[in-house]
């Protein structure tokens, strides 16, 4: 079984801001695929069903961004999934707006959903970082990724959600052939 969790804020309050793009993400999945939900809570929302042929889970962890890391602990370990299997999308201020880039393990890069689930499962996972752009001061990044995103980086999103989406039956298999399918445009 593979494993997509996306990061994000609950709530109409946070949607569309750049810190939900993992919660973007896993929404656009469930449009195009034909998942049905396991198991919603007051911790996480957990839906099943297949990417292409593959078995797959979508996980979203409800417990705001900066406590991301226990309900996907206790996910992992209850339904016994390796952490070879499971891959985390989130928003990445390193990146220029509209850049992807995916890597194994590593720092969190100040980033508290990452530092979360660094605390519960350790920090060799896999990671879909997808580029938000930085605000150029660090006193500025709070309010910057709550912040919706403008009419021009929404369309840029956007795009970049839907590329994804089409290709994300590749992540798991073959990183490079999915990154050369969002196109270099998208890469950093």
């Amino acid at each position: 079984m593979l494993v997509i969790c996306g990061l994000g804020n609950p709530g109409k309050r946070y949607e569309n801001t750049r810190h939900n793009v993992g919660f973007k993400l896993i929404d656009s999945i469930l449009k195009k695929y034909n998942f049905e939900i396991l198991k919603k809570n007051k911790s996480n929302e957990i839906y099943k069903g297949k990417i292409k042929t593959t078995e797959c889970c979508l996980l979203k962890p409800l417990t705001y961004m900066n406590l991301s890391g226990s309900p996907i602990g206790k996910f992992l370990h209850y339904y016994k999934i390796s952490k070879k299997n499971f891959i985390v999308v989130h928003d990445d201020l390193d990146l220029e707006l509209g850049k992807i880039k995916v890597k194994m393990g590593g720092g969190n890069g100040g980033h508290n959903g990452l530092a979360s689930i660094d605390e519960a499962i350790g920090n060799s996972y896999n990671r879909l970082r997808i580029g938000i752009g930085h605000p150029g001061s660090k006193e500025l990044v709070n309010q910057y990724v709550l912040a919706k995103f403008d009419t021009n980086e929404k369309k840029i999103i956007n795009k970049l959600i839907k590329l994804t989406v089409e290709h994300i039956h590749l992540l798991f298999f073959n990183k490079q052939l999915f990154l050369n399918k969002i196109s270099p445009l998208f890469r950093k």
